[in-house]
């Protein structure tokens, strides 16, 4: 089992930034890919940023040059650093972490990013 715990999230003006954390805990040992995802009113969840275990990156094309996704392996937490934020970016957003062993993904709760224009 692993349980990832998001915070970070608020109400921000375009233009502001914002910083997520995931801290992951329980089989972390198990977890290769973390990454965050986020889901607006009446869309789809979607890929926002992704880490591998040994640093390659991932992004959105829409998040490219704004957001920026970085992991700290000893604390066991995945970070979102999120610049020139846009209302279009207001979400909830989502940690993800893959367990390849298993085929499953765990998420955690969700973290609610609200940019204001």
């Amino acid at each position: 089992q692993v349980q990832l715990v998001e915070s970070g999230g608020g109400l921000v003006q375009a233009g502001g930034s914002l910083r997520l954390s995931c801290a992951a805990s329980g089989n972390i040992f198990s977890i290769s890919d973390m990454g965050w995802y986020r889901q607006a009113p009446g869309k789809q969840r979607e890929l926002v940023a992704a880490i591998a275990s040994g640093g390659r990156t991932n992004y959105a094309d829409s998040v490219k040059g704004r957001f920026t996704i970085s992991r700290d392996n000893a604390k066991n937490t995945v970070y979102l650093q999120m610049n020139s934020l846009k209302p279009g970016d207001t979400a909830v957003y989502y940690c993800n972490a893959k367990v390849p062993s298993l085929k499953y993904d765990y998420w955690g709760q969700g973290t609610q990013v609200t940019v204001s224009s």
